[in-house]
């Protein structure tokens, strides 16, 4: 017969942003445990709310499950004397699993007989088993801890009570000094102490103090009165589910409610009100049907709707204050120019050990000029774009970005536009900072993407240079999220560019001080960026082998990488790719061997060719290099048509041919036809099966 079971860690209140991830660990960790301990169930249901962490078993066992097992024993050298007795070692063995020597037998293992008992274990009661999930929560791990009382303990917060039931029966454990029982505690300020009496009134019994357990529940009550709000009042809401999750795990018992501010205040920058609403107060944004923003905001209360006015104007009284010094904010900023700005930059350290925030810019204004070229820029972006270079950071240094450090970048393009910068030049000092996250959004504008990436490229340079390089999951500057937005933003636009040109480039000459060697750990930085051109590959699905083939030994361009690699997991499925591969691999593998340097100038002396298949080859790939395209897919099929003539060749010829000049300049024509392989990658990576 199966039982619920109910466990519930009781808090007191945790950061928003800890309870989610919490439960879904301690879900997690539950369903191991049982597994681990033979216990079977169907499901584990959630519930969480700032204030507790719980987890409903359902249909549980009542036992764990019997076993048979066989344990492995001392040698037979050891476990019996030349008369065939028992040895100590036998019977020490055979005491620990709970039998005599008598139980013993002998099975052969790799040509040496071993002593085994076989025995049957039959299962604990759960109740038994239960006793033991003190483990499970102490297991916990959380970003932030703290100790309380004498406790050498730490938590994410102090354990203030603890639920474990077995249906109606109390699985007794300990925590601490916390013994676990069935009273739960309701909502801090309407409920009080909730008797659990059976864990199939959980729910219920919570519900009665003033407690919404189930997440899911209490967000679509806030979603369901945000919805109502909006319809009685001609509003559209569209909510951030970002905001909602943090509100959720903010309340126990959501009552939603709506305030206002006054009209003036929508003068200010939207971004800057909304930021002030959501950010500081976590309040939901509202707009009119026209899709302007209204002068109102919607937020959830932790309680019921008693006294609901007073919360309304406590709040409305709140955010006034907030905008008062975003408004005061604002037009002080602009009091001063973009060059009072830029020149205050100068003290301001990018890094202690790299630099001021004026020559990171400085540095980004070269690298954006390269790229600006590469990329094949209008005059007109070009333009924009060296103007954005030279003072894309202003705002870090403006008092609206100090109070709101989430609006940099936000209000550089405000205070630019104002300040009369062209659009272009506003939205790229916007768009540098994307994606922010791995994969959030990226540029809109060729501008904004190329400013994007020269940032990004000197942030990974000079870090590198000093030696701040990210290792395991440490990576304070963000460096792998930058990379990989560069690679992103590059293959969203099609652009080439040759990473290694690139480097040669910048440390001839980027102005750096001494103190800056950008050769330094050069090679450490091209395999971080190519780990970040692998994860991005693996986005897109490609076979591991065919990353590995592309990656290895090719012209450092990300975006030629990452369409070489589709070319090539296209063609997986073509009846023929084996027998292509096979054939390209020989040549490769030889090539690689041959001690041979690839070099535009390098030829072979056709009189000493001594079959027809050497000069088939050489015409063909003659061919190939006279109408070779920069398109993978056409290369690929070019190479495919060399197959016949790559097997011919082999067959007929002797490559380590005994006369010395016949060998190389069969060598040498490996070498030649590789260097056309060779661009899609090394193809003898690809596995074959």
């Amino acid at each position: 017969m199966t039982k619920n079971y109910l466990l519930e860690i009781g808090l007191e209140e945790m950061p928003a942003h800890v309870v989610t991830p919490s439960i879904d660990q301690l879900a997690k960790k539950t369903a191991a445990f049982l597994k681990d301990n033979r216990i079977s169930f169907s499901k584990i249901e959630k519930y969480s709310t700032p204030r507790r962490l719980s987890v409903l078993v359902k249909d549980i066992a009542d036992k764990q499950t019997d076993i048979d097992v066989k344990a492995k024993g001392p040698s037979k050298q050891i476990a019996q004397d030349d008369d065939g007795n028992w040895t100590k070692a036998a019977q020490g063995f055979a005491r620990g699993q709970g039998m005599s020597a008598d139980d013993i037998f002998f099975e052969d293992l790799k040509g040496t007989e071993y002593a085994y008992i076989q025995k049957h274990e039959t299962g604990k009661d759960v109740t038994e088993i239960l006793k033991e999930i003190a483990d499970v929560i102490t297991s916990l791990t959380f970003p932030t801890r703290m100790r309380w009382d004498s406790y050498d303990f730490e938590y994410i917060r102090p354990i203030h009570w603890i639920v474990s039931l077995l249906d109606d029966e109390v699985v007794p454990m300990k925590v601490l000094d916390v013994e676990a029982g069935r009273k739960s505690r309701g909502h801090r300020f309407l409920g009080k102490t909730a008797e659990i009496k059976n864990v199939r009134d959980y729910v219920e019994d919570l519900r009665s103090q003033f407690v919404i357990v189930d997440a899911k529940e209490r967000k679509d009550i806030i979603r369901d009165q945000i919805a109502t709000i909006a319809q009685d009042n001609n509003w559209v809401v569209d909510v951030d589910e970002d905001l909602l999750e943090e509100v959720n795990n903010l309340v126990e018992f959501p009552t939603t409610f709506h305030g206002k501010f006054d009209k003036k205040y929508l003068e200010i920058p939207e971004e800057v009100l909304i930021t002030s609403m959501k950010d500081n107060q976590r309040y939901f944004d509202v707009r009119q049907k026209d899709g302007k923003l209204a002068p109102d905001f919607i937020s959830v209360r932790n309680g019921n709707s008693e006294f609901i006015e007073n919360v309304i104007q406590g709040n409305e009284k709140v955010l006034v204050a907030r905008l008062e010094d975003a408004d005061f904010f604002f037009k002080e900023d602009q009091k001063k120019t973009i060059a009072d700005y830029v020149e205050k930059l100068k003290t301001v350290n990018f890094h202690v050990k790299i630099g001021t925030m004026y020559e990171k810019m400085q540095r980004v204004h070269q690298i954006a000029d390269y790229l600006a070229s590469v990329f094949n820029l209008s005059a007109t972006d070009k333009t924009d774009l060296l103007r954005a270079s030279d003072i894309y950071k202003f705002d870090l240094v403006t008092n609206m970005v100090d109070e709101f450090p989430e609006l940099q970048g936000v209000m550089g393009e405000k205070y630019s536009s104002i300040m009369g910068e062209t659009d272009g030049v506003a939205r790229a000092i916007r768009e540098h900072y994307m994606p922010v996250s791995s994969e959030g959004e990226l540029p809109d504008t060729k501008v904004g993407a190329t400013l994007a990436v020269a940032d990004k490229l000197d942030s990974l340079i000079t870090f590198f240079a000093v030696g701040l390089i990210p290792s395991g999951s440490n990576d304070p500057y963000a460096l792998r999220r930058q990379a990989y937005g560069i690679v992103r933003i590059l293959d969203h636009e099609g652009w080439e560019l040759n990473l290694n040109d690139l480097q040669a480039y910048l440390i001839k000459n980027l102005n750096v001080p001494e103190t800056l060697d950008l050769n330094a750990n050069e090679k450490d930085l091209d395999g971080f960026i190519i780990d970040r051109i692998r994860q991005f590959l693996n986005t897109k699905a490609i076979r591991n082998d065919i990353i590995d083939a592309v990656t290895d030994g090719r012209i450092f361009d990300p975006v030629s990488m990452i369409n070489t690699a589709q070319v090539l997991q296209n063609h997986v499925a073509d009846a023929d790719f084996k027998v292509v591969v096979e054939a390209l691999s020989r040549v490769v593998n030889l090539a690689q061997k041959a001690g041979i340097k690839y070099s535009d100038d390098l030829q072979m002396d056709e009189s000493l060719f001594e079959h027809p298949s050497e000069k088939v080859l050489n015409d063909a790939v003659t061919d190939i290099y006279q109408k070779q395209s920069d398109d993978a897919e056409k290369l690929f099929q070019q190479l495919a048509t060399l197959k016949d003539s790559i097997n011919d060749y082999f067959e007929e010829n002797m490559i380590m041919d005994k006369d010395e000049k016949i060998k190389n300049n069969r060598l040498t024509q490996l070498v030649i036809t590789n260097n056309l392989i060779a661009k899609l990658g090394d193809l003898s990576k690809i596995v074959i099966k």
